[in-house]
């Protein structure tokens, strides 16, 4: 279980989540070490800081797989 920082609400904690894991499950590079599944990784990826959510109009960064948060 990963513990949700108290800089995001449970609603934005799962969202965000959610999105990364998906972008593990089709062959992005995660960012945190360690064997974990896809869900796992993703939580603990927001937790530290490593994904945030973005506004949707902001594309001007280099794309690591087909779609992003």
């Amino acid at each position: 279980m990963v513990v949700r920082p108290a800089a995001f609400n449970s609603y934005e904690f799962v969202v965000v989540a959610a999105l990364r894991a998906k972008q593990l499950l089709s062959g992005c590079v995660p960012l945190v070490p360690g064997d974990h599944s896809a869900a796992t990784m993703a939580q603990m990826e927001v937790a530290e800081g490593r994904v945030a959510r973005c506004a949707a109009d902001v594309t001007d960064s280099p794309r690591q797989c087909l779609w992003q948060l």
